[in-house]
């Protein structure tokens, strides 16, 4: 069955989730958004941004794994990459924490410019757990089929793949680490970067030491600057 026609997925991401589509979990999440949809209400990011982390980031080109938890629910901030919002719009506070921390543990400076589509064609795949919300209420979608999608995914990659970077930041994410083989792959965790958690994301230096491990096996390091 051919669900979500109107969405493109990465085809590589498409064969590897094969089975994940087939599952009456995701027929019922499909239902759901489309239930929503004719009730009239506004879903973000809109249906072609759904899948696209995985349309930036292929499999072959998979590197490194950041975790959000559901996308921004303003108008035009989500466009399908965790954290990231497409330029001309402000950067949210987490993002801005992000950059400041990258300005400290690479002593370079960052412009501002807050889509990162230039991270994830470099193999950095922007992942939230939760793909779509409704206009203007957080955490909408949640416990609708998502979670059991994007853990899926989570495990998919650890299972098929060796020495991939996992930046989870914040409990929640945090508590995705269950999924992860660490024997197989760099864990690096750390406090939220959002300003709720008091500035304790700074110092987690997850920037630089993602690109030490890359080095170490014999990988490109993500240019991180924008």
């Amino acid at each position: 069955m051919h669900i979500l026609m109107d969405v493109r997925i990465e085809q590589s991401w498409k064969d590897a989730l094969a089975g994940e589509f087939e599952k009456p979990y995701f027929a019922s999440l499909v239902r759901f958004l489309h239930h929503e949809k004719a009730a009239g209400k506004k879903i973000f990011p809109p249906g072609s941004q759904i899948f696209k982390a995985f349309e930036l980031t292929p499999v072959d080109k998979l590197k490194v794994v950041i975790l959000g938890q559901d996308p921004y629910h303003g108008p035009g901030q989500a466009h399908g990459l965790s954290f990231s919002v497409p330029a001309g719009i402000p950067a949210p506070p987490s993002l801005k924490n992000i950059f400041k921390e990258i300005e400290s543990d690479l002593g370079i400076r960052m412009s501002g410019y807050p889509n990162l589509e230039k991270w994830a064609s470099q193999g950095v795949l922007l992942l939230n757990a939760v793909l779509t919300v409704q206009a203007g209420a957080a955490a909408s979608h949640s416990k609708v089929g998502w979670e059991e999608f994007t853990d899926a995914v989570i495990r998919y990659i650890s299972d098929n793949f060796e020495g991939v970077v996992f930046l989870l930041w914040g409990n929640f994410a945090r508590g995705k680490s269950a999924l992860i083989d660490r024997s197989r792959h760099h864990v690096l965790e750390a406090a939220h970067p959002s300003p709720l958690a008091r500035g304790a994301f700074f110092g987690s230096r997850h920037f630089s030491k993602a690109n030490n491990y890359l080095a170490s096996t014999g990988r490109t390091p993500i240019d991180w600057k924008l």
